[in-house]
């Protein structure tokens, strides 16, 4: 297919596509538009030219391609569905946009349940890919599948990888610590938890962190939930149940912060006013919630670049030693948090509204 095709089933201009696919310009359309070239382009197997493309930037041509395309796979390590967290979402699809540029392709998807299908695993054994992005957590069996069958592969992330691995994270011990310093400099010093506990880095931090603080951790005050829009929904209402003794929750993402804003609203509390709620990711959907949710920025983009670009020279033999990037972040600083109500009570003290 031909970008002049690319741009007809798209229902835009060349110079669009050409724009989108080289990353010239990241306004030339809007998202939907240019996730609708990107689905294209992964349809079509479409392969850019890269002597026309240097001698159009009046730059060397590369030398020839006498092979087919390099392929790499995603691998999201904790989702049932290749699209459940828009968190990971967001990571793959800068992979492989980035992947795009070297002439690399997604050649898999597929989530840890599709580990365990006979029907797959085969696809993986028959098919292999030149190497593997692991988004997310993982156990040591799914290691083993990956290490089995990938020669190469980075880890992206925020729960740091054993040092053999390539990997691009963002450390979740740390972000963490700050969710928590920020609500205790708020004036919060009762504080609950909303996600998964089971091997979960920001469990593990979140107890450390009120230790850390000399604030109080009660196993009531938090809810073993998935991350999830349904398990922050029905982790605010064992909260709620439990009669928890606090007057902020640290939702371990952004989804399952959605989900617990969902359940507490439903009871006729107010936030910020009765209860500050915090997530991390800084998904987009977190700037048009009302009211808007704190969170800690990741910077999904440049993780999923930085994944790609290590991937790749890993894979033509660039480096040999295993590579750790660690990524900043920030809190994002908006109106799902407050001081704590000036009486002292917790939220399920005072009558809702």
């Amino acid at each position: 297919m031909t970008l002049k095709e690319i741009a007809q089933k798209a229902n835009v201009s060349i110079s669009t596509v050409s724009r989108v696919i080289n990353q010239k310009n990241t306004k030339a359309a809007s998202p939907e538009v240019q996730e609708r070239i990107w689905e294209i382009v992964r349809e079509s197997g479409y392969t850019p030219n890269t002597s026309a493309r240097a001698l159009k930037m009046g730059t060397k041509a590369p030398a020839a391609i006498t092979s087919l395309p390099k392929t790499i796979s995603c691998i999201y390590a904790r989702g049932e569905t290749a699209v459940s967290d828009l968190f990971f979402s967001h990571i793959a699809k800068a992979i492989e946009q980035e992947a795009f540029k070297s002439n690399f392709f997604i050649k898999h998807s597929f989530t840890a349940l599709d580990i365990a299908n006979a029907e797959v695993a085969a696809r993986v054994a028959n098919s292999p890919a030149d190497g593997a992005v692991i988004l997310g957590r993982y156990d040591k069996q799914m290691l083993k599948f990956f290490t089995e069958h990938y020669k190469h592969i980075v880890y992206a992330g925020l729960n740091p990888m054993g040092s053999k691995y390539d990997q691009v994270v963002c450390d979740g011990r740390e972000i963490t610590y700050s969710a928590i310093s920020y609500l205790h400099e708020l004036g919060h010093t009762k504080i609950g938890y909303i996600g998964e506990q089971n091997n979960e880095i920001r469990y593990t931090a979140f107890k450390e962190a009120l230790k850390s603080l000399n604030l109080p951790f009660l196993q009531k005050n938090t809810a073993n939930v998935k991350l999830s829009h349904e398990g922050g929904y029905q982790g605010a209402y064992h909260l709620m149940e439990a009669k928890s003794d606090i007057t902020a929750i640290f939702c371990a993402n952004d989804n399952t912060a959605i989900g617990a804003i969902k359940a507490i609203r439903e009871k006729g509390y107010r936030i910020p006013e009765d209860i500050s709620i915090i997530g991390v990711d800084d998904i987009e959907t977190a700037q048009y919630l009302s009211p808007m949710l704190t969170t800690v920025h990741i910077p999904t983009e440049e993780m999923g670049q930085l994944a790609a670009k290590i991937l790749i020279d890993r894979i033509n033999g660039g480096h040999r030693i295993p590579l750790k990037v660690i990524l900043p972040f920030h809190i994002a600083k908006r109106d799902t948090c407050a001081k704590p109500a000036r009486n002292g009570k917790t939220f399920l003290q005072m009558p809702p509204g």
